[in-house]
């Protein structure tokens, strides 16, 4: 559903609030999506807005790009040049959303189900494959410190639109980074299916060449997926870096997954571990 941006400033005396905007703006977007190519006159009509109204939203909905004009076919009013019709543009259908994550859930319910639960695992591990050879070949020019490959890995992300970030937690053998990644396309699919995390998060691990933890993720209800990566020179196969604490988020022995914190797990820099 498109939402229109959103403002400090008050609406003038007579002028529509910008809630009122926005669900007006929606509406128009919905119609041209429905009959387009369709012109300003015909959205006139159809919504009962005013000529002024509706050039005014679909002024913003091209200059926002989930609009386009559309040359071929147009209408004629009378005489003279053709009347201008308008289309949804790609970004905009994307803007209008998709069925693809139900779509998504049914198939690997269906593969589970015929299959078992190790057909829907290696599923995730194939399609995390690709991306992880990709971000193999960029962590390759950083050489092999775990801090410059863990910041090539959050630009990779990022890159892919996972809105990922790092900043350092603890100290001494217990120091780590913690990776964050605030988007991911697969957070509904992932909720039913954890193997796409736990794929993910043995990618981590050879990309960065240490037993990663992941602490808390999207699917899990929270609002960031959480991973620690450690850089202390901890032997993960002796010591537990129990007494690390990252926000509420607190690190348990790597023979246990860490349970998911209800809490925030984003610490600051500086912050006593």
């Amino acid at each position: 559903m498109f939402i229109a941006e959103r403002t400090t400033r008050e609406p003038k005396r007579g002028e529509p609030s910008p809630h009122l905007e926005s669900r007006t703006r929606s509406r128009v977007l919905q119609m041209v999506s429905v009959d387009g190519p369709v012109t300003a006159a015909e959205l006139g009509r159809h919504l009962d807005l005013t000529p002024a109204a509706v050039r005014r939203h679909l002024d913003a909905l091209v200059e926002q790009g989930v609009v386009a004009t559309h040359d071929a076919g147009t209408a004629r009013r009378g005489r003279g040049r053709p009347a201008r019709a308008y289309v949804v543009s790609e970004a905009g259908h994307s803007s209008l959303g998709a069925d693809y994550d139900s779509v998504a859930v049914e198939v690997l319910r269906y593969l589970a189900k015929q299959s078992g639960p190790e057909a829907v695992a290696e599923f995730a591990r194939s399609r995390t494959a690709e991306a992880e050879q990709r971000y193999a070949a960029a962590l390759s020019a950083v050489g092999d410190d775990t801090a410059d490959r863990a910041d090539a890995l959050v630009t990779a992300l990022s890159e892919d639109g996972f809105a990922a970030t790092a900043r350092p937690v603890g100290a001494g053998a217990l120091a780590g980074i913690q990776l964050c990644q605030g988007h991911c396309p697969v957070q509904h699919v992932a909720a039913e299916f954890p193997a796409f995390c736990e794929a993910e998060t043995e990618a981590f691990s050879r990309l960065l060449g240490v037993h990663v933890q992941r602490l808390a993720t999207l699917a899990g209800g929270h609002h960031v997926c959480t991973t620690f990566v450690p850089t202390g020179g901890l032997d993960r196969k002796s010591e537990s870096p129990a007494d690390v604490v990252t926000g509420e988020a607190h690190l348990v022995p790597t023979s246990k997954p860490a349970p998911p914190s209800s809490h925030s797990t984003h610490v600051k820099e500086g912050s006593p571990s």
